[in-house]
């Protein structure tokens, strides 16, 4: 499967890429390794069953952050940040505000 990202380049998907951006976003957070790895085997096996050649990578981040925010609000928000580009605090408090308003606090 061939990941179309932002400016149009197209990659192979790669697992370990998915793996390390939510390992990033749990750094320093009370999650279990296997909650992680359950987490990536989960969102890789509904990618293959949705898309059989291509995925934007809009949609991975966006399946990620659903999932974050029902495990951990502040994965959450720090893989939002980096995957949003916030470029401000205002960006990021509007983040929050919106995952409070969502009930996942």
């Amino acid at each position: 499967m061939m990941v179309v990202k932002r400016d149009g380049r197209r990659e192979p998907f790669a697992r370990i890429k998915l793996h390390a951006g939510i390992a990033r976003a749990f750094e320093k957070r009370p999650v279990a390794t296997q909650d992680i790895e359950n987490l990536v085997e989960q969102i890789s096996g509904e990618l293959r069953s949705q898309y059989e050649k291509e995925v934007l990578s809009a949609r991975i981040g966006e399946l990620v952050m659903k999932n974050l925010a029902r495990m951990d609000p502040v994965a959450y928000v720090r893989f939002a940040s980096v995957y949003r580009q916030f470029t401000d605090v205002i960006e990021f408090e509007k983040e929050v505000a919106r995952l409070k308003k969502d009930g996942t606090d």
